[in-house]
């Protein structure tokens, strides 16, 4: 996770495969995913203040107006615990990500919350105990915090780095519809998968496409069964001059198209906006 300018990037959280492996006795299932970050995502910014205080605007602000103590807040007073300090600071939360969309949003700006205040508050939390924190937070969290692409296995919480990637390019597609996650693990069937990590990185962008194309998201079909607009969007992204593979992001409904170019991936962006107009898009480069 990166800082951009005078605030930090919450950057979106992509799953590249997502395959499920298990169910534990809990209810929880057990996954295997390959996670990366786009060049995009929200900004938070923190400053002084003599009280904790959150402001949101930017396109999906509010779709977080009615919550009177989300994540971020929540990040901010368990560091606030856990350092020992009052909970104090001024946080600004652009959201240009939409809301509950597959892509981490939330988790990422909860991560953000907590790297930025370590930075105002001058706390010395050590790296696992905020890896414990995170996963208090949430599931997504602790991967956040790492900022790099990275294998996950368990419910979230056991992060394997994944090496550097070869260069490519994203473009995220959102419908604007909801697609519950507890739902979309409710409509999956069928048998559990295996885990698909690689040893060593792949060495360009034609290997990464192949070892992908080789992978999943076991979340598909349960997504399109609870939002059919998946479909629609999978299909138009795959319609793109340039795209390499086309596929769900954790349990939706946001879906990326992968390209080898910065060029092929905006004029992308550009034509499914064109095509349509009411979705969200943006195009991205795969960061680190």
């Amino acid at each position: 996770m990166t800082t951009a300018g005078t605030g930090r990037l919450a950057r979106a959280k992509i799953n590249l495969y997502l395959h499920v492996t298990g169910k534990r006795a809990d209810g929880y299932h057990l996954l295997d995913s390959l996670i990366v970050f786009a060049e995009a995502g929200d900004l938070l910014r923190v400053a002084p203040a003599d009280d904790l205080t959150l402001a949101i605007d930017g396109p999906f602000a509010e779709g977080l107006a009615s919550e009177a103590d989300n994540l971020v807040l929540r990040a901010a007073r368990t560091l606030a615990a856990e350092a020992g300090v009052s909970p104090q600071g001024r946080i600004h939360l652009t959201k240009s990500l939409p809301i509950a969309s597959g892509i981490g949003g939330g988790s990422a700006d909860a991560a953000a919350t907590l790297l930025e205040l370590c930075r105002l508050w001058q706390t010395d939390i050590p790296a696992g105990r905020l890896q414990e924190m995170a996963l208090a937070l949430g599931a997504d969290v602790p991967v956040c915090v790492d900022g790099r692409p990275a294998f996950i296995g368990g419910i979230g919480e056991e992060i394997v780095p994944a090496g550097r990637l070869p260069e490519a390019w994203l473009v995220l597609v959102n419908p604007k519809v909801p697609t519950p996650t507890p739902q979309v693990f409710k409509a999956r069937r069928g048998d559990f998968s295996l885990p698909a990590r690689w040893q060593t990185p792949p060495a360009d962008f034609e290997a990464l496409i192949a070892y992908l194309a080789a992978c999943r998201n076991d979340l598909t079909e349960p997504a399109i069964t609870v939002a059919p607009a998946v479909a629609d969007v999978l299909a138009a992204i795959a319609a793109t001059k340039g795209c390499r593979l086309a596929r769900l992001s954790g349990s939706g409904a946001t879906c990326f198209g992968l390209y080898g170019s910065a060029a092929d991936a905006e004029a992308a962006q550009a034509e499914i906006l064109r095509q349509q107009p009411g979705w969200w898009a943006v195009a991205a480069r795969i960061a680190g």
